[in-house]
């Protein structure tokens, strides 16, 4: 759930997995209509969608000496996550649509969402609770203005409305939404509720995207596509302080973010190649002033006691490539300011995932999809000198790091369609070095996902 959970339209957890179709060609010189029929392309003016999702994770005990406040717990763990969301789209006039997404949301990460920079599941938020609540995820307004070129069908989706445009356009974002339904999208990774889990695979790990505690933030984009290529501009509020459940008003505190996009055919398949920029500006600790402080007062270093207005930027990059029509593969490469505190996703400086996405067209199971990922995510110096002098972090902090290794992790999925709209996922992680602990693990995660549309 929060990555950001979740999320434009590349497949991410709240936006449709955008198709366009070559559009209906109009009646023949002869008069004929084309097969499709005059009333394919008809856009829809409204639509309302929803959908079910339940995760459970689980895993036995390892080895741990010893462990710390946001530490993976190592004995028997198991925690799950529901949530039910609604979709409703408007589209209000030529162009310009609206959308609301009401979720009710329920349950806890493993271990109340700590002890693992690539953490397990991206339908975890950082705040849990055991009974159910209500929230309004997303209230945005969409508009659409066509530059030419040939008319393309969208299909009908989450938080799409089903129509035509043209492959060359501008589209506008205003509201409150996800930076990651936007940016850095992939259609092999990126949506916890239908692909992989954990959040080092599901998007850039150093990518500190705008959020509040939940992963969603206001502000606003434009999307500028030529021919084979789109560029993304955005500006997002940060939350007052990091990680909190409120976001900064006045966007005094923000985030600005830049993605090119270049779309190629390799093989005869078609890819992409994103490049993402972007430069958080607020009030944020750096780790070497949290650690001084702390050894002259002959405290446990605090970045809460040393932020002050400053910036943090980063660089990520973002492939993917259909090798087959039912085999993709794809790969994230993310660096970060490691100098400074993390702000909204998670304890990650630097970052590389890469894996595969096979179809079941092999076996006779169209509908089904097996997944296969690795990542390996690293902090700067600075960060390990503030978490060996028992720091804590964003979701990570086990009172020592007494020596220092990459978080590595292997994920493999295979989701089995049962009918139409309702799919049954099995998950296996494996996580070497947990908060980038030698000391601690290695953790076996199993998990379970339901997941209905409707």
């Amino acid at each position: 759930m929060l990555c950001a959970v979740a999320l434009s339209a590349s497949g991410s957890p709240g936006f449709a997995q955008e198709t366009t179709l070559p559009a209906a060609q109009s009646p023949s010189a002869g008069g004929e209509e084309t097969a499709s029929g005059p009333e394919q392309n008809a856009p829809e003016n409204f639509s309302i969608h929803g959908q079910f999702t339940n995760v459970t994770q689980y895993h036995p005990p390892f080895t741990s000496p010893f462990y710390g406040p946001q530490s993976l717990i190592p004995g028997h763990r198991g925690d799950e996550t529901s949530d039910v969301t609604l979709y409703a789209g408007l589209r209000l006039w030529d162009g310009l649509e609206a959308y609301v997404n009401s979720e009710v949301d329920q349950g806890f990460g493993l271990s109340n969402t700590f002890g693992v920079a690539g953490f397990p599941s991206g339908e975890a938020y950082k705040i849990g609770s055991a009974n159910p609540y209500l929230r309004l995820n997303r209230a945005f307004f969409r508009y659409t203005l066509g530059l030419g070129g040939a008319e393309e069908a969208i299909e009908p989706g989450l938080n799409q409305l089903a129509g035509t445009r043209r492959a060359d356009n501008l589209i506008f974002t205003v509201g409150k939404f996800s930076a990651v339904d936007i940016f850095d999208t992939n259609v092999y990774a990126h949506d916890p509720r239908s692909d992989f889990l954990n959040w080092s695979i599901i998007d850039a790990a150093a990518y500190d995207y705008a959020a509040d505690a939940w992963g969603y933030t206001y502000g606003g984009t434009v999307e500028w596509t030529q021919s084979w290529w789109t560029l993304r501009q955005g500006l997002f509020n940060l939350s007052r302080i990091p990680n909190s459940k409120y976001l900064d008003r006045d966007f005094v505190q923000f985030e600005v973010a830049t993605e090119a996009e270049e779309r190629h055919t390799l093989f005869g398949q078609p890819g992409k190649l994103k490049f993402l920029f972007w430069v958080n500006r607020g009030h944020m600790a750096n780790y070497n002033a949290a650690v001084a402080l702390g050894q002259a007062t002959g405290t446990t270093p605090d970045v809460a006691n040393v932020r002050h207005y400053s910036s943090r930027p980063g660089v990520a990059i973002n492939l993917e490539q259909q090798i087959a029509p039912d085999l993709g593969v794809f790969a994230r490469w993310s660096l970060a300011n490691g100098q400074k505190e993390e702000y909204a996703f998670t304890d990650v400086d630097r970052s590389i995932s890469a894996g595969i996405s096979l179809k079941g067209d092999r076996w006779h199971r169209p509908n089904d999809t097996f997944g296969l990922a690795g990542a390996a995510n690293g902090i700067s110096k600075e960060a390990r000198n503030y978490f060996a002098a028992g720091g804590l972090g964003g979701i990570i902090g086990d009172g020592q790091l007494p020596r220092y290794g990459l978080e590595r992790i292997l994920e493999v999925y295979y989701k089995a369609s049962i009918i139409e709209g309702l799919n049954l996922t099995f998950d296996y992680q494996y996580v070497i070095n947990p908060a980038y602990d030698t000391v601690r693990g290695p953790v076996n995660i199993f998990g379970f996902r339901v997941h209905s549309e409707f």
